[in-house]
């Protein structure tokens, strides 16, 4: 079995997704979007299932043979790993591997080809993954590892078998991004005390701005499940009906694609329409 001492270990309470792929390893789909979880688990189970399908003892990971321990580096002959955590998957990086696709793999297993957040696919970039899906080599297989299938285009998703992981239960958010959200809500009652915040110069940044996105995406959910954790998400929940708590979250997920595939993009400017939305 795997040790824990590796990537796998973040896939601890994901039995069920694991099972999943291991009742479809004689006979592996051409493409796989793993959703759910969080960024570890997703790339943990995108790692599991190249081991799964490459590992010397035909079964359940071994994690001691030279390709489970290359998988597990990122260094193996027949693994292609895209890196979405690292910036925006550009169309020129998946249109210098077409030719590699079309080819069958190096060894005796499969060719994993592992997209870690695949959100961060330039549009372009998408349509030339979904050419090589359409063109497809026999000994190639695809991971599509993103928070929501529905962040990905349509026509990948339709193509590929969803495997969702236990989405992590975090409920509430850290002081800073709270303190964010707060403030956001209360512009949308008051009008008043947003933009102070995001006028200076160098005040957002992407990674902020998307932290506070996510921030006021979980308390939306919060508020739209009536469990109303947190003081904010009950006040969203008096504050608007159904239709108004599916509108902020229209545009929450507007403001979160543009943050992830937009360039240029202007971090405070994607808030500043977020909060006027609303009022």
């Amino acid at each position: 079995m795997i040790s824990h001492a590796d990537p796998l270990a973040a896939l601890a309470g994901q039995e069920h997704a694991v099972r999943r792929l291991n009742a479809i390893a004689n006979d592996p789909p051409q493409s796989i979007v793993i959703e759910g979880g969080d960024a570890d688990s997703r790339v943990a189970l995108a790692l599991y299932w190249a081991m799964r399908l490459n590992c010397a003892t035909g079964s359940v990971p071994c994690g001691q043979c030279p390709a489970c321990r290359q998988i597990a580096d990122l260094a193996f002959n027949d693994l292609l790993f895209f890196d979405g955590r690292e910036g925006l998957i550009k169309v020129e990086s998946v249109r210098e591997r077409r030719s590699t696709w079309g080819q069958p793999p190096h060894g005796d297993g499969w060719r994993v080809t592992i997209f870690a957040e695949a959100q961060m696919f330039m549009t372009e970039a998408a349509n030339a993954l979904l050419k090589s899906l359409e063109e497809p080599r026999p000994g190639n297989v695809f991971v599509l590892a993103a928070p929501q299938r529905e962040r990905l285009l349509e026509t990948l998703v339709s193509r590929s078998w969803v495997i969702t992981l236990s989405w992590p239960d975090i409920r509430e958010n850290d002081p800073e991004i709270a303190e964010w959200t707060a403030a956001m809500a209360g512009f949308w009652q008051s009008g008043r005390g947003w933009f102070e915040r995001t006028s200076t110069k160098g005040a957002v940044d992407r990674h902020l701005a998307m932290r506070v996105v996510l921030g006021m995406q979980r308390e939306l959910r919060e508020a739209l499940s009536g469990s109303c954790a947190t003081p904010l998400s009950a006040s969203l929940a008096r504050t608007y009906d159904s239709r108004g708590l599916r509108r902020i979250g229209l545009a929450l997920d507007q403001a979160q694609d543009a943050l992830n595939t937009q360039v240029p993009v202007n971090p405070a400017m994607v808030l500043d329409w977020v909060a006027t939305r609303m009022v």
